[in-house]
């Protein structure tokens, strides 16, 4: 009987005590929501993560890159980021030839490689000036520096003689001229005989965050780059070769905050 009796007293206790730290999770969930309520109200963006995809127009080229962001403190964010670029020359001109009809291939006259960049970055976003209120932006000041692997692929062309044989030839005078070119043969050609340039890269522009919720990043991103190579990279025949790139920045960024 005096078991019976313990037992019951027992279950009674403990789920009292349960219930009480039930209250209080719950008590403690209901202040902090309505903590963050509260900043977001005042334009405050609360977050320890954020992951970021980018879609960026340069001077001279285009490309998209991934940025996961580790908050440090109410200012500063450490950001990690892998990027991946294809550079254009300045002196490029795209040409279109009718091959058959209701067919046009296009191609770039005296290419003789793209030049393609996968970088690997390190950096910090530092807050400027928050929103102030739920709809306004957040300006922030964004540093990145980092590694490049350049990769500069042969650019073939499709070709074809007076007697109607055809093939695939990379641009020469000599050679190229005496054909009638047809077109690019495109991405997939080229890419056993790629040459590596090792680089590095640096990049410095301002963050303006227009999202209007705490949890969503809508961002435009504009600054300056350098880059350099190991050596100068061929891209366009007779065009002055480079291993310095300088240049400006526009990104749209899109992500998610945690």
């Amino acid at each position: 009987m005096n078991k019976i009796v313990l037992a019951i007293a027992f279950f009674f206790l403990t789920g009292n005590i349960s219930a009480q730290t039930k209250k209080e999770r719950k008590a403690a969930r209901n202040e902090k929501i309505n903590a963050l309520i509260k900043q977001e109200e005042e334009g405050v963006l609360i977050y320890k993560k954020q992951n970021i995809l980018g879609f960026s127009l340069t001077t001279d080229g285009y490309g998209a890159f991934f940025e996961k962001g580790i908050k440090q403190d109410k200012r500063r964010t450490t950001l990690l980021r892998v990027e991946l670029f294809e550079k254009k020359h300045e002196k490029e001109e795209r040409l279109s030839q009718a091959i058959a009809i209701g067919s046009i291939n296009s191609f770039i006259y005296a290419k003789l490689n793209n030049f393609y960049q996968f970088r690997i970055g390190y950096g910090m976003q530092y807050l400027i000036g928050s929103k102030g209120n739920k709809n306004g932006i957040e300006v922030s000041a964004v540093g990145v520096g980092g590694l490049s692997l350049g990769l500069a692929k042969p650019y073939y062309y499709d070709v074809e003689d007076n007697l109607g044989n055809r093939k695939r030839v990379k641009f020469d005078t000599d050679d190229t001229t005496s054909y009638f070119i047809n077109g690019a043969s495109g991405f997939t050609y080229g890419w056993n005989e790629v040459k590596i340039k090792p680089g590095a890269f640096v990049k410095a522009g301002l963050r303006f965050d227009y999202g209007r919720f705490n949890e969503a990043v809508s961002a435009v991103d504009v600054g300056l780059s350098v880059e350099f190579y190991s050596s100068k990279i061929p891209q366009i025949y007779l065009a002055k070769q480079r291993q310095l790139f300088f240049g400006a920045y526009m990104a749209i960024l899109i992500g998610r905050r945690k």
